[in-house]
């Protein structure tokens, strides 16, 4: 079988794809994969190709707010999304593959695959795309609204529409006369049961797969490990979260964390945290990144944003988070860990003190319990090989 995967974000985005890659070439498959340059993903051993944008270098310019992304639309945003749109049809047309694996930032997947009459699967990260009474779409309201949680999929469907003419410039390339799309032979969603279950409600094409993650190879520079070894500490990394005042973030995180007696490994990602010098010492490691898999085992508590991956490798680890969500899913998945006990009370991350980190901090013993029983549930997922396994069906 030859599959198409094509995702479009940053690393935590990318990662799952690659991932997925290697899984599906060990099952003996043809795989090429499509992603955003400079996403900071080993993807060596994978025939890939390039959507032609740069996520990273993009938040590195703007951060990650939402007025930022306003004031940018016309002159950023939305060229780069009708790139991605033009540039994965054309990966598509060239490759010609049996099943098409698309991220839902992908938004001309649906019709490409239609155009060409083969199947096509959404990769929903997070749940936006498939309806639920039982939560709303990750990212959109705050509150667990009932019956009416339905109709909030449909506000992040109806974002397509703003792209209507872009999709036609797609919909002439890969030579679609228009008609009716049909639904995704499949959703997968490479996430563990062991932080969301399945809602009844939704359809049996939808799969919770688990995770898909790889261990690292365990090796850590000198001075790392020599930091790991000397004592308790606390992880905290915001990922990609460039927004606010990294440097005033950072003061509070390794304040917060000095007052529970613990030491602070501190990932500054590409700007979510800046630790000044004054802040700095004996107890306190700063490195761009970090292998998770490596430094959670080990950690205290994690403090970071929220992010399904990290949420995901620290319940793995068996480690409490701390979530300082910042935008779109991440208020969704703190509010996730705490009502199913796994974790405290999300702090937001405009009101993040010491403080508050330290109460946070202090909490986190009362939930290892729960925490640990979810990694046991997650250590037996392996959730490339389900993801395979069903992608198989579609080709037979």
């Amino acid at each position: 079988m030859r599959l198409l995967l094509v995702t479009a974000g940053t690393r935590g985005d990318v990662d799952p794809f690659a991932v997925l890659a290697r899984r599906a070439l060990r099952a003996g498959h043809e795989v090429r994969l499509v992603v955003p340059d400079n996403s900071g993903v080993d993807t060596s051993g994978i025939d890939t190709a390039s959507l032609g944008v740069d996520y990273s270098r993009w938040i590195e310019h703007q951060g990650v707010s939402l007025g930022a992304a306003l004031r940018s639309y016309r002159s950023v945003v939305r060229p780069a999304i009708r790139r991605v749109m033009i540039e994965s049809a054309r990966a598509v047309l060239e490759y010609s593959p049996d099943v098409l694996v698309a991220h839902p930032k992908i938004l001309s997947a649906p019709l490409v695959a239609e155009a060409l009459g083969i199947p096509f699967v959404w990769v929903e990260m997070v749940p936006v795309l498939t309806p639920t009474r039982a939560f709303p779409a990750a990212g959109t309201v705050s509150r667990n609204m009932g019956p009416l949680n339905r109709f909030t999929y449909r506000a992040v469907a109806g974002g397509a529409a703003m792209f209507r003419r872009d999709l036609g410039e797609v919909a002439k390339l890969v030579g679609f006369r228009g008609g009716r799309i049909a639904p995704p032979a499949a959703t997968l969603m490479p996430i563990s049961p062991a932080i969301l279950q399945r809602p009844p409600d939704w359809p049996a094409t939808v799969h919770l797969t688990g995770p898909w993650r790889t261990p690292a190879a365990g090796l850590v520079p000198d001075h790392v490990a020599e930091f790991m070894a000397g004592g308790e500490y606390v992880y905290a990394g915001f990922g990609s979260m460039a927004a606010g005042d990294p440097v005033a973030r950072a003061r509070e995180v390794v304040g917060g964390i000095r007052r529970t007696g613990a030491r602070s490994l501190i990932a500054t990602g590409l700007g979510g945290l800046s630790v000044p010098p004054e802040v700095l010492g004996d107890d306190v490691l700063v490195m761009h990144s970090v292998a998770h898999d490596v430094v959670l085992p080990l950690a205290r508590a994690a403090v970071h944003h929220g992010g399904i991956g990290t949420v995901q490798a620290a319940l793995a680890a068996g480690t409490v988070s701390v979530i300082v969500p910042f935008i779109a899913d991440q208020p969704f998945w703190g509010a996730r860990v705490h009502k199913g006990g796994l974790g405290p009370s999300p702090i937001r991350q405009r009101a993040l003190t010491s403080g508050r980190l330290e109460a946070a901090l202090s909490q986190a013993g009362e939930y290892r319990p729960a925490v640990q029983r979810a990694a046991r549930v997650m250590a037996a997922e392996d959730g490339p090989a389900a993801a395979v396994d069903i992608i198989e069906t579609l080709h037979r």
